[in-house]
């Protein structure tokens, strides 16, 4: 089917700092598989207030966050499901009739690939990051079982404060730390930052580890992720966790559950 846009069309949105074409890809992608007449589109913003007000005002079905807006956007919210009322953070809005519900399926694909590579909850960790999605990465390691594990932050307060909230340590850098599972959870590494080509973690820290996650989904492959392959490391990436917390927004948005197959066919194209 090639989409028709009229004046019923649903539109569905995202908002991040440096927007990619993978969400906008993957969700058109499954518009136009099962005839459904939404349209999403990718934004960025210098006015998050004014941005959410214009998605309850203007109708807009879904709207997807991302880094930097995950907990920015909390208080102009309804109603927070207990998937973001868990970890503070928020990462999906659904908009009924003007009135905002979000919720949170960064960890719904976090635990789900942490189960998928059979990561084992026996390893140590070290979790770069203090934000929005380093909340529900450390959620999920701390329901998977995970006991062993740091929260490597420079900022001493909020690296504490998530560490202490799961359980976990707290260490400014990595130091002489030999985890064997590595995970970033911050834009180290992203396109179109001035970290672009930098590593999160050092070629000596990757030669200890056997597990390497980086949640950054653009590029697929980053800096980390590149590097850790040359190491024959097992390596998980962002556009894993992209494509499935956006089948869990698809479906809040539109009611409906793509296939699995349908769902590797849009996850494929959404990456060419």
């Amino acid at each position: 089917m090639t989409q028709h846009l009229n004046k019923d069309t649903v539109l569905c949105m995202s908002l991040a700092a440096r927007p990619g074409n993978f969400g906008t890809r993957f969700h058109n992608y499954l518009y136009n598989a099962l005839d459904l007449n939404y349209l999403y589109k990718a934004f960025t913003t210098t006015d998050l207030a004014a941005a959410i007000g214009g998605v309850r005002a203007l109708g807009v079905r879904g709207c997807a966050i991302s880094m930097p807006f995950k907990e920015a956007v909390i208080p102009m919210i309804d109603e927070l499901d207990s998937s973001a009322k868990a970890i503070d953070s928020v990462n999906t809005i659904v908009n009924t009739d003007g009135r905002l519900k979000a919720y949170n399926t960064d960890y719904i694909a976090i635990a789900s690939l942490l189960a998928q590579y059979q990561v084992s909850n026996q390893l140590s960790f070290a979790l770069n990051g203090n934000g929005g999605m380093a909340k529900a990465v450390a959620c999920a390691l701390k329901d998977a079982g995970f006991r062993y594990g740091h929260i490597i932050a420079r900022n001493e307060a909020r690296g504490r404060e998530l560490a202490d909230l799961y359980g976990f340590s707290w260490q400014a850098e990595v130091g002489d730390l030999k985890p064997g599972l590595l995970i970033n959870a911050t834009p180290v590494g992203m396109s179109g930052g001035k970290e672009a080509e930098q590593l999160s973690f050092s070629p000596a820290t990757i030669a200890n580890a056997s597990v390497v996650f980086d949640v950054v989904a653009l590029p697929e492959l980053t800096p980390l992720v590149r590097e850790a392959r040359a190491q024959n490391k097992t390596t998980i990436t962002g556009s894993e966790v992209f494509a499935i917390q956006a089948v869990e927004q698809f479906a809040l948005y539109t009611g409906i559950r793509p296939d699995d197959a349908l769902f590797r066919e849009a996850a494929a194209w959404a990456r060419q």
